[in-house]
């Protein structure tokens, strides 16, 4: 897949203690963005986090890590995130999606053809 130029950056911000029908929330997203080809999906998790219900959440030993925040992020051009958008509102409960341009400079894989 040749990804470069305007693209979009899908960030879907949930906890980690999220389900979708029985199985992680951020892994049924990103074993969803690949079923449906999308160039790439990473997931982050937090250490510290609030949302809208103003509960934080924290990694601190005392805690024991209770349902962390986790970004994923997904690249790709802006028709096919407009494409898996409406499963992904079918998956989230409760959380925050954010779009933004991006300028995709690079990106390869195992040492294959150089994006301009």
């Amino acid at each position: 897949m040749k990804l470069s130029g305007e693209a979009q950056l899908l960030r879907i911000l949930i906890g980690e203690d999220d389900k979708y029908q029985g199985k992680v929330l951020s892994e049924a997203i990103v074993h969803e963005a690949r079923r449906q080809g999308l160039a790439g999906a990473t997931v982050l998790r937090g250490v510290l986090g609030f949302g809208a219900n103003s509960l934080v959440h924290t990694s601190k030993i005392l805690r024991l890590s209770q349902d962390l925040p986790v970004l994923v992020e997904i690249v790709d051009k802006q028709d096919k995130i407009a494409q898996f958008l409406p499963m992904l509102d079918t998956m989230i409960g409760e959380g925050l999606v954010t779009l933004e341009k991006v300028q995709v400079i690079t990106y390869r894989h195992n040492g294959g053809e150089k994006t301009p």
